[in-house]
């Protein structure tokens, strides 16, 4: 390891790069702690000499960089192989680093720090300045989520040192936009393509463009588009895979034409992420404590557990509550009338009534097997119904005394042959013997 570069004291070697290597160092003037960053430069001396001229001019540019997020330069130099920018010294990792320990940070960090980026850059870009090599290698993340760029005015080297060096000063191949690999113009957009593939790689943990050689990745690179990154992250919000794509379109029309554009979507997806948690912690306060089974969607099938209990016992009372129906063939007429009119059914029994009700009009003698059963029904009076008034039909007029009429013969539903009057006696029996067994049978309907 060299001792020193230029005035500056090496301390330590922080870590190697394709272009050259990062040191720890200390300018004894001003006893400041520095990073110097090197470049290895394989250059004829007329290469050499055409790059120290666009190597100052780039330099001069990077130092109007005062931006919080790009580091600050404050020297360069230059030896015969080397040339070196002494910048800020930071205290963080690399954003290459997070990616790598296989601790992915957040989509909500993610959106934070690539925010913060595209601040930087736009700032640049608003100097003139395209940085050509965006990559996770040259964004510092420090303490507090603070997020620096690094290596600016560096990528931009005459044109005989980028074909000697392709793929290592412009950059690694994975991050490099369509009209770098095939050799167009780059303006501001190539830094926001390269940008989307930081984006797309700190939210999955994959690379969208790669493959087993140089070649392979730049033809990924301009003929192959990546899934979203929600299908490798489904914490992704559906909002950043529109942004990625976006991005990372091929054609420049198609791309975000400022990185300003960018910053403002990033930060609306962090906004929307933002004001969806109160609703979210919200709707938590409303939800049972039990989970719940998944509802079966097969048709026909009724998954009764997902019920809760409060309905099935609004059900199972709904079933109680049913009125057990009557037998048609009840033989106490005044019973019938109560509890029909108790349980709503006055309605299915109004045949059964208005034929009851003719037969207790009439004024005839009853014989047969069923006589006094029959007389007792006829001579009870008929008590007043509490359910819907049935309109009851005029009696038939009494039989003229002048001209004694043979007496009628009716059927009756249990086939009584009613003749004339019944005995008084026996009708105050059946009437006591039927009045107290219905009684009794009400009062067992009730029960029950």
């Amino acid at each position: 390891m060299i001792s020193t570069l230029g005035r500056y004291k090496i301390v330590a070697e922080i870590g190697q790069g394709a272009m050259g290597t990062v040191y720890k160092a200390v300018d004894p003037i001003i006893d400041r702690t520095v990073a110097i960053k090197t470049i290895n430069l394989n250059l004829s001396r007329q290469e050499l000499e055409e790059y120290e001229q666009r190597f100052q001019q780039e330099i001069k540019a990077a130092g109007r960089l005062n931006h919080p997020n790009i580091v600050t330069i404050y020297d360069v130099g230059k030896t015969d192989q080397v040339a070196y920018m002494a910048m800020e010294f930071l205290e963080g990792n690399e954003l290459k680093d997070i990616i790598a320990s296989g601790q992915l940070p957040t989509p909500e960090t993610v959106v934070d720090i690539i925010s913060q980026v595209a601040d930087g850059l736009w700032f640049a870009h608003q100097q003139d300045i395209v940085h050509r090599d965006v990559k996770p290698s040259n964004i510092m993340v420090m303490a507090g989520g603070i997020a620096k760029i690094t290596d600016f005015g560096i990528a931009r080297l005459p044109n005989s040192a980028v074909k000697t060096m392709t793929g290592l000063i412009l950059g690694s191949p994975r991050y490099m936009s369509p009209e770098q690999v095939i050799g167009k113009t780059i303006d501001a957009r190539s830094d926001i393509f390269s940008l989307g593939v930081v984006l797309y790689e700190a939210l999955t943990g994959i690379a969208p463009f790669d493959g087993d050689n140089v070649n392979a990745i730049m033809y990924a690179t301009v003929n192959t588009a990546p899934p979203p990154p929600s299908q490798h992250h489904r914490a992704v919000p559906a909002m950043l895979d529109l942004i990625v794509a976006k991005a990372m379109a091929k054609l420049l029309e198609d791309r975000y034409q400022t990185v300003k554009e960018l910053a403002d979507d990033l930060r609306e997806v962090r906004r929307q992420m933002d004001s969806s948690r109160p609703a979210a912690a919200l709707k938590a306060s409303n939800v049972p404590s039990a989970p719940r089974k998944p509802v079966s969607i097969v048709p026909g099938a009724v998954d009764t557990s997902t019920m809760p209990v409060a309905a099935r016992g609004e059900e199972r009372a709904k079933e109680e509550e049913k009125p057990v129906p009557l037998a048609k063939t009840f033989d106490s007429f005044d019973a019938t009338l109560r509890l029909a009119a108790m349980t709503d059914q006055t309605d299915d029994f109004r045949e059964y009534i208005s034929q009851t009700q003719k037969m207790r009009a009439y004024k005839g003698k009853i014989e047969g097997p069923h006589a006094a059963k029959m007389a007792a029904q006829t001579a009870a009076p008929a008590p007043k119904p509490k359910a819907k008034p049935v309109e009851e039909p005029a009696p038939p007029p009494p039989p003229r005394k002048a001209t004694p009429q043979p007496p009628r013969e009716m059927v009756l539903p249990n086939q009584v042959h009613v003749r004339g009057g019944a005995s008084n006696v026996i009708a105050i029996l059946a009437i006591v013997v039927l009045g107290v067994a219905a009684l009794a049978l009400t009062i067992a309907l009730l029960v029950k």
